[in-house]
């Protein structure tokens, strides 16, 4: 069993613009949804796409319209009341596949939340007498959680024998990259803004570089955090690909050529489709493989759409070991 955790879970709102925004004026709004949402809430749905078991945690009160989405879609949840409504994200998507995200902070949760919100992380973990083989903790933290968070909670799951991916950003990532090598995550999935910011690197110039064939400096940056106690490094990078690094060596990986509709969950799909191929057995270069082959499928369907196995393509992703 896979479980993620969304601290910050959202009800998605997401809107296709003919043309270009116009900033100033009225934009005419074509086909819009509104879908749960939230990094590991869209990691759970491409999961539970797929078949494989997943739960997903998140606090939300037992009418949230958010609960409404996941039972629809038929992903099993385990949620915390906190007495407010789930914060709405609102997307914009133009003609060629630029897409503008407008998030809202979220509510504010007291200790006493947060607390019951991390028991019930762990408690899924290991419920029905088993353990789960992998905890996805993706997202920002909602206000008035302790940037650190995510550090406690990667130490208790390690104590219970439960590998850890992280997929989040700004002060929660540098309190987690603080406590290293304790607590170091099994996975860290950044993309090239959030790798310069562990490494203390440019992120567009570490983006330029690998669209320009040369791979040194994500590879460099990568691997200094697996020095630092992390067990393995998937670097996304939209069009130029992604690169994983483990103890075993480094590969990237060229995704297919795809006509971008929206890049709502598209880094989220790939942690999926990484998830999923370990739980399959797979090394490190067919984890890859499967990973951008899913990030690339969902940036190829509109909205907040997530791929299924059958729009994944793996057998079109050009995987590379490198030196």
């Amino acid at each position: 069993m896979i479980i993620t955790f969304t601290a910050n879970p959202s009800l998605d709102r997401t809107a296709t613009v003919d043309g270009q925004v116009t900033r100033g004026g009225v934009n005419r709004l074509g086909q819009a949804s509104a879908e749960p949402g939230g990094k590991g809430v869209n990691v759970a749905r491409a999961i539970s796409l797929a078949g494989a078991e997943v739960i997903t945690v998140l606090p939300a009160d037992d009418y949230d319209p958010i609960l409404e989405g996941l039972d629809k879609l038929g992903v099993p949840y385990r949620n915390v009341p906190i007495g407010q409504p789930v914060r709405s994200n609102l997307t914009l998507v133009e003609s060629d596949g630029t897409t503008s995200k407008f998030n809202e902070p979220g509510p504010r949760l007291d200790d006493e939340l947060l607390v019951t919100l991390r028991n019930t992380v762990l408690g899924t973990a290991r419920s029905d007498g088993g353990m789960a083989q992998w905890a996805a903790l993706s997202g920002s933290l909602p206000p008035g959680a302790p940037a650190n968070s995510y550090v406690h909670l990667v130490n208790l799951l390690h104590q219970q024998g439960v590998r850890v991916a992280v997929d989040t950003s700004d002060a929660p990532l540098q309190a987690l990259a603080a406590a290293w090598p304790s607590g170091a995550p099994d996975l860290i999935k950044p993309n090239s803004e959030e790798l310069g910011q562990l490494c203390g690197a440019d992120g567009v110039e570490l983006e330029a570089q690998a669209a320009a064939g040369n791979w040194s400096p994500v590879l460099d940056a990568a691997r200094s955090l697996l020095a630092r106690g992390v067990k393995a490094v998937l670097v996304t990078l939209g069009a130029s690909g992604a690169l994983l690094v483990t103890d075993e060596g480094a590969w990237h990986a060229i995704p297919p050529a795809i006509t971008v509709a929206s890049t709502v969950g598209a880094g989220d799909s790939s942690l999926a489709g990484y998830l999923l191929a370990d739980r399959e057995g797979l090394g490190p270069d067919e984890r890859l493989r499967r990973a951008v082959a899913y990030g690339s499928a969902a940036a190829s369907l509109p909205g907040s759409q997530l791929p299924t196995p059958e729009q994944a393509h793996p057998d079109e992703v050009v995987v590379t070991q490198l030196a």
